[in-house]
């Protein structure tokens, strides 16, 4: 069976810089930054005391107030973002054939929130106070089922769990299911709220976050000598993918075509990249095989560009073997530095900003680069945006584990 085009017909996007993607979009584009000081517990005791919170967002505009109780912060932010997308992309539920219609949104961590809480409960009141919606709640794929369920989509129903490479997994399994035709539709991305204390605790226990406290603004500094740690972020990022004969059909607006997707192991260590970068570089190159790209074709890269010490040498350190002479006309950026890491949806997310960087022709740029790593000597956009006409880019997400993701689009 001949493999089907796949084309992106829809974006959305929920996060500390805006609650839909047009306000996210223009302040990324301003060079702002989401991150501040964490207000939803007493960070006292804490080495980092900052996060990149989505605030003002409302539940009730989106979801009955009766369902929302059954749901984390996560899955909230899933139905929500569903809902922009579908408006972003015309979608008419009552013309389409919904058994062909499938979900594939992963979330890394799923609804830490409510495990924290209901724990609490469990011993202070004891397990006959527990609520019976506890464990749809948290578990990841419920922000998939959620979805299913409020619309009818009735097609491939999954949920991909690999930390800080989910959105992107997400998306490049979502567009593989339509690509051998086992769906003409998908809704794919990320999720992620977990700006909690068991999180916020545990990431910081292992060292991976900034302790930049006095400022917040300027605590995520991707390819800058003085980074120290990733600022850990909340929202969504959703694409529509479908299938160009299904798109043309329906007359949707088309905004890109998937041009590959890559992935890959380390198999080094449970939380550090492999510092030769060789994971990292069989990933793009197998994103870039997929469907033929020269390196020469690609015009930006989103960069996983976590701020982390090892992180952003090492993907500097893949991209200079996987693009050889050619990266030094790359123009590179990392959007982390200004919503900081969205875990599970960060892959999400930064596929949405891609696109909008090659459709819009402006590349978004990686603030808080005052003192570049002299083993980050690449393009990487610093302080304000560019001006760039772009025919193909690339989004890169790496996560522990060692599991890495690639995934490229075409004008």
């Amino acid at each position: 069976m001949e493999k089907r085009k796949v084309v992106v017909t829809g974006l959305s996007a929920i996060t500390s810089l805006g609650l839909d993607l047009d306000t996210t979009w223009k302040n990324l584009l301003a060079g702002k930054s989401g991150v501040s000081e964490i207000d939803s517990f007493d960070t006292t005791e804490f080495p980092c005391r900052i996060a990149s919170q989505v605030r003002g967002f409302e539940a009730e505009n989106f979801i009955d107030k009766k369902e929302i109780k059954k749901m984390d912060r996560f899955i909230q932010f899933a139905l929500a973002a569903t809902d922009e997308l579908f408006k972003h992309a015309k979608i008419d539920l009552d013309s389409l054939e919904l058994e062909k219609f499938g979900v594939m949104i992963g979330s890394g961590i799923g609804g830490l929130p409510a495990i924290e809480r209901y724990h609490s409960v469990l011993l202070e009141k004891g397990p006959k106070k527990i609520t019976p919606f506890f464990i749809p709640m948290l578990i990841a794929n419920l922000a998939s089922g959620q979805v299913s369920i409020r619309y009818g989509l009735k097609g491939p129903n999954s949920c991909v769990v690999t930390a800080c490479a989910t959105g992107t997994h997400s998306i490049g399994d979502a567009y593989k299911i339509i690509e051998r035709g086992d769906a003409d539709l998908m809704v794919a991305g990320g999720t992620e709220s977990v700006i909690s204390p068991l999180a916020v605790g545990g990431f910081g226990a292992a060292k991976a976050l900034s302790t930049r406290n006095d400022e917040p603004e300027k605590a995520s500094r991707p390819f800058d000598k003085d980074r120290d740690g990733f600022i850990m972020g909340e929202g969504a990022g959703l694409l529509l993918l479908e299938s160009e004969e299904h798109a043309k059909a329906r007359n949707a607006t088309i905004y890109a075509q998937v041009a590959g997707y890559g992935l890959s192991g380390d198999a080094y260590h449970i939380t550090s990249p492999d510092m030769e970068g060789t994971g990292a570089k069989r990933c793009m190159e197998m994103c870039l095989n997929d469907q033929g790209i020269k390196p020469e074709e690609i015009g930006y890269v989103n960069a996983h560009g976590t701020s982390t010490p090892g992180g952003d040498v090492v993907e500097t350190t893949a991209i200079k073997k996987v693009f050889k002479e050619h990266c030094k006309n790359l123009a590179i950026s990392s959007t982390k530095s200004m919503i900081g890491h969205l875990l599970g949806a960060a892959g999400g997310v930064e596929a949405v900003f891609s696109i909008k960087a090659m459709t819009e022709g402006v590349l978004p740029p990686t603030i808080n680069l005052d003192n570049p790593d002299p083993e980050c000597d690449l393009d990487y956009i610093p302080h304000t945006a560019r001006k760039k006409d772009v025919d193909v880019v690339l989004s890169n997400s790496f996560g522990f584990g060692g599991t890495n993701a690639s995934v490229a689009f075409r004008k």
